[in-house]
C-alpha cells in the first residue's frame, strides 16, 4: 500500500509539473510581439527592405521564434490578394509593417489603428499616409525611397549628351511613379529637351508599350515603380535590341538600364525596422518623423555598356 501511494503521489507531482510547463509555455508564447508584414510584390528591392526591416528587430533584441512572432503577406502585386490580406492583419498585431505604397495605403484603410510602419514608399504624404514628414500625426510612420529626380536627370544627361526627346516609362496607377515621373519631366523640360511619356497599368502592357516608346526617344527615365521592377528582364532585352540607353532609380532594376542611381533598400528597410523599435517600447508613430535615405548609390550594368557602346567610364565619374 505504501509503494501504491508513493507512485500515485509521484505521477500527480509529475503532472502537476508538466501542467505548469505547459502553462509557462503558453504565457511565453502569448507575449511575444506579433508583428503583421504585408509586402505588395515579389521583387529584390521590396524583399531587401523587408529583410532589413527584421534584422534591425533582431538587432534590438526581437528574435522570430523567441519572442517575436511575424504574420508575412506578399500580394504579388495584385490588388484583390491586397486588400484579402491587409483584412486579415487587421486588429490582430501589436504592430504591422507594409511594403510599399499599394500595401501601405491598403493597411491604412484596413486599420487606422494599429501602430504601423512603411517603407519603400516616395511620397507619403502624397499618398495620404501622414500629414508630414517631420510630424506624421498618424497611425503611421516610416522609411521612404525619395531620390533626387533632378539629380538623376543631370546624370542622365551627361552619360548621353546628345539626347534630344527622352521617355519616361511608369505604371500610371502607382503614386510613387507618378510623383518622380512629374518632377523628371520638368527637370528635363528646364534643360530644353523634349519629353515622351508612356504608361502602362500592368506587366501585360509593357512588351508593347516600351518597343514602342524606345522607337520615338534617345534616353529613357524609369522611376521607382513595382511594374518596372517586375519585368526588367522583358524592359533590358528591349532597349538592349533597339539600343536607347536608360537610367533606372533602384539596383534592384538594373537589368532594365544602362545604370542605376537610388537608395538602398535593405538601408531603408533597417531604418523602418528602428522606428518599429521605438514603437514597441513605447513610443507613437504620429511622434516619429518619416526616415529619409542614408545613402545613394550608382550601378552600372555592363552588358548593357556594350549592347549600346557607351563607355562604362563615363559612368563612374559621376560618382567621384
Amino acid at each position: 500500500m505504501i509503494f501504491k501511494k508513493l507512485i500515485f503521489g509521484s505521477v500527480t507531482f509529475l503532472s502537476v509539473l508538466a501542467l505548469a510547463a505547459c502553462g509557462n509555455s503558453q504565457s511565453s508564447s502569448s507575449d511575444a510581439v506579433k508583428v503583421g508584414v504585408i509586402q505588395y510584390a515579389e521583387h529584390e528591392a521590396l524583399t531587401a527592405a523587408r529583410q532589413g526591416f527584421v534584422e534591425a528587430l533582431e538587432k534590438a533584441g526581437y528574435k522570430e521564434g523567441d519572442n517575436l512572432t511575424l504574420d508575412v503577406q506578399n500580394a504579388q502585386g495584385d490588388q484583390a490578394n491586397l486588400q484579402t490580406m491587409v483584412t486579415k492583419l487587421a486588429g490582430e498585431n501589436d504592430l504591422n509593417f507594409a511594403i510599399a505604397t499599394p500595401a501601405a495605403q491598403a493597411l491604412l484603410n484596413a486599420d487606422s489603428e494599429t501602430p504601423s510602419v512603411f517603407t519603400a514608399v516616395t511620397d507619403p504624404v502624397e499618398a495620404g499616409l501622414v500629414k508630414s514628414l517631420e510630424k506624421p500625426e498618424s497611425s503611421m510612420t516610416g522609411s521612404i525611397d525619395a531620390t533626387d529626380v533632378s539629380k538623376q536627370i543631370d546624370m542622365l544627361v551627361k552619360v548621353v549628351p546628345t539626347a534630344k526627346t527622352v521617355g519616361i516609362f511608369y505604371n500610371s496607377s502607382e503614386v510613387n511613379s507618378e510623383v518622380q515621373a512629374e518632377q523628371a519631366k520638368k527637370a528635363l523640360e528646364a534643360k530644353g529637351l523634349s519629353v515622351e511619356t508612356a504608361t502602362v497599368t500592368s506587366s501585360n502592357d509593357v512588351q508593347q508599350v516600351m518597343t514602342s516608346l524606345a522607337d520615338k526617344v534617345d534616353a529613357i527615365y524609369l522611376p521607382t515603380d513595382n511594374v518596372v521592377a517586375s519585368t526588367a528582364s522583358t524592359i533590358g532585352e528591349i532597349l538592349k535590341e533597339k539600343k536607347v540607353p536608360a537610367m533606372a532609380s533602384d539596383a534592384a532594376v538594373i537589368d532594365a538600364a544602362l545604370f542605376t542611381y537610388g537608395v538602398d533598400y535593405k538601408a531603408i528597410g533597417v531604418q523602418a525596422g528602428e522606428l518599429a523599435v521605438k514603437i514597441l517600447e513605447g513610443e507613437k508613430p504620429a511622434d516619429l518623423a518619416v526616415q529619409k535615405p542614408n545613402t545613394a548609390a550608382i550601378t552600372i550594368n555592363d552588358e548593357m555598356t556594350k549592347a549600346i557602346g557607351i563607355d562604362p567610364a563615363s559612368i563612374e565619374a559621376l560618382e567621384q
